[in-house]
């Protein structure tokens, strides 16, 4: 018996891990587990990373925690470092507690600057557990639904011509909130040709582009950011789970000219952790750490040896439906039934070899969110041990 409340739609499958060190965790009887899914897609840079850790307790000896009407230097220094990195230099940072809360509170820094009735974004964008951004109240947002638009043809122009193009009010939407490719953990990537066409109406129409990147930050999908792989320009970007690796630390990006538009006027928010020097002093070695070990690069690598191993197995097995990735954010679709039994099977049947996914409730859905420092012997032992489970189980 637990006395603390879980994940709601997840068992709580392993109570007693004592340890972890990279992707690998021990549990009380020493059992080794490979963390396949980065502890909820946060450990970018894997469990106890070096850098990680001497960023917490060194700060923490010097101050971990400001209060309304001082600061410390550590925070302006990785403000400056976060928003260089997102080619937002010369803008606006405010570090957070978690990925909901960055976008939260980008949204109200956009409803501050702009009083046009709606912000927009996909049907199938999540963009956290409260709040506006949560909520997406139909006299405030306008939700597109981009499905048809997978299937359009390449000579095809989004634009006044498409029906579906003509039901967009844009003189009544003053911005986009694009989440870049994880669709409520699903992991579907929207056309470049449909976000580039849509950034650039807003745009025309003095508006604003606002890019979640909670999940797709960081390095994830190959590049810094999920927006890279769309050429666009955002005024905003939040940040979250891998900024920390597993401290919970978030950010909320403003460009320069989204700054100038508060007009001075402060942002109306304000939470007992925000800027606080330890969450900025995680988020500063992270960062320093993905650029100085090169860990987007390797992460380029193990991705295409994951991609191309899990597209073997679809091919040996048959029981792969369909896989969805772009850098280390995969999904692969079993071909399961309405109850989702066999994609459970498979999770336990991988459970019990030391491995962890994550299934998506209900669905025959399973991500794989491996580390950017996972190590090759361990990704091809989960591949191998992949294709067993699919063969056994019926």
């Amino acid at each position: 018996m637990t006395r603390f409340i879980g994940y709601n739609g997840f068992d709580l499958d392993l109570p007693h891990i004592l340890r972890a060190e990279n992707t690998c965790l021990y549990d009380s009887q020493g059992k080794r587990y490979v963390d396949m899914e980065s502890g909820v897609w946060c450990m970018g840079i894997g469990h106890g990373h070096p850098r990680v850790i001497e960023a917490l307790t060194g700060q923490a000896r010097q101050i971990c925690h400001t209060g309304y009407s001082y600061s410390t230097p550590k925070v302006e220094e990785a403000s400056a470092e976060v928003l260089e990195t997102s080619g937002l230099t010369e803008g606006k940072c405010a570090f957070l507690c978690s990925g909901s809360e960055a976008v939260e509170y980008m949204v109200r820094v956009f409803r501050q600057v702009d009083h046009r009735p709606f912000l927009m974004t996909f049907t199938d964008s999540y963009f956290g557990a409260y709040g506006d951004a949560h909520r997406k109240s139909p006299d405030e947002w306008f939700l597109f639904d981009w499905s048809d638009c997978a299937a359009c043809g390449p000579d095809l122009v989004c634009g006044p011509d498409c029906p579906a193009w003509r039901k967009i009010p844009f003189p009544e939407i003053g911005g986009f909130l694009f989440e870049p490719g994880s669709s409520a953990g699903l992991v579907r990537f929207p056309p470049s040709k449909l976000v580039s066409a849509l950034a650039r109406q807003i745009k025309q129409n003095q508006g604003w582009l606002l890019v979640n990147e909670v999940t797709t930050g960081m390095g994830r999908t190959g590049e810094w950011f999920g927006f890279s792989h769309y050429c666009l320009a955002p005024d905003a970007v939040a940040l979250g789970k891998g900024l920390g690796n597993g401290y919970p630390v978030s950010a909320a990006l403003l460009s320069p000219r989204l700054a100038e538009s508060l007009g001075g006027e402060a942002v109306k928010y304000a939470q007992s952790h925000q800027n606080d020097p330890l969450g900025a002093a995680v988020a500063l070695a992270v960062l320093r750490a993905i650029k100085e070990e090169d860990l987007i690069t390797k992460g380029r690598r193990i991705s295409q040896v994951l991609l191309e191993g899990l597209a073997a197995i679809k091919k040996a097995t048959g029981k792969i439906k369909e896989i969805r990735g772009r850098g280390l954010m995969v999904a692969v679709e079993l071909n399961g039934g309405p109850d989702a039994a066999f994609t459970g099977q498979v999770r336990r049947g991988l459970l019990d070899r030391g491995y962890i996914i994550a299934q998506r409730p209900g669905l025959n859905t399973i991500r794989l969110d491996p580390a950017l420092t996972m190590e090759m012997s361990d990704l091809k032992g989960f591949l191998a041990a992949f294709e067993q489970v699919l063969q056994q189980e019926t």
